[in-house]
């Protein structure tokens, strides 16, 4: 039994070794540090990578600071629209109260309700205007059909607006209700015919 004993002694280093270099074979075959071209590639690929996605995300925060510019506008163009709406509801009741104020009998013009009405078409104007509404310039102004509409004719100078029948408005720039005007057709009377 101890003979047996000392045979499995002598066979155990043997085993060692050989377990010990077949799990050498399992490992690659460098062990040392790995070459310098594997590891520039990976390099140069993961900076190519980070590049993209750097240029992936400026392009997005360009494109988001696009579309939050284009939201304020369209929400400015809306705010703008409503208020024009707004204002063209309430340019028929300034006209008559514009009108009411400067077509008083001198009997009533001393009455205070009378100058009431006449302070409240001062408030209602002076509104309009914080609004950015101005008047369309008219009267004696060469006709310009974006800024006025031609009801009639009458005798007078070519072209040019000779009554105002209802003012005009802009709000800022644009011409929200065009000035209605009658217009000079020019002078067609005898003096003015050339003689053959």
């Amino acid at each position: 039994m101890q003979s047996n004993d000392a045979e499995r002694a002598d066979e155990a280093p043997e085993m060692v070794d050989k377990r010990a270099s077949a799990h050498m074979d399992d490992e690659p075959a460098s062990a040392g540090p790995p070459s310098q071209p594997a590891n520039g590639d990976a390099l140069a690929a993961a900076t190519a990578k980070a590049e993209e996605y750097h240029r992936n995300w400026q392009r997005s925060a360009a494109d988001f600071i696009n579309y939050k510019r284009r939201v304020e506008q369209e929400r400015g163009e809306v705010a703008r629209l409503a208020s024009a709406a707004l204002i063209i509801n309430l340019l028929p009741i300034y006209d008559d109260m514009d009108r009411a104020a400067h077509n008083v009998d001198a009997n009533l013009a001393g009455l205070n309700w009378v100058q009431g009405v006449v302070a409240i078409q001062k408030k209602f104007g002076s509104l309009l205007e914080s609004m950015g509404v101005s008047e369309v310039p008219a009267e004696g102004q060469q006709f310009d059909p974006a800024m006025h509409e031609a009801v009639g004719q009458q005798p007078g100078e070519e072209g040019k607006v000779l009554h105002v029948i209802q003012k005009g408005y802009q709000l800022g720039d644009r011409v929200i209700r065009p000035a209605m005007v009658i217009v000079g057709e020019g002078n067609a009377g005898p003096a003015a015919q050339p003689s053959s």
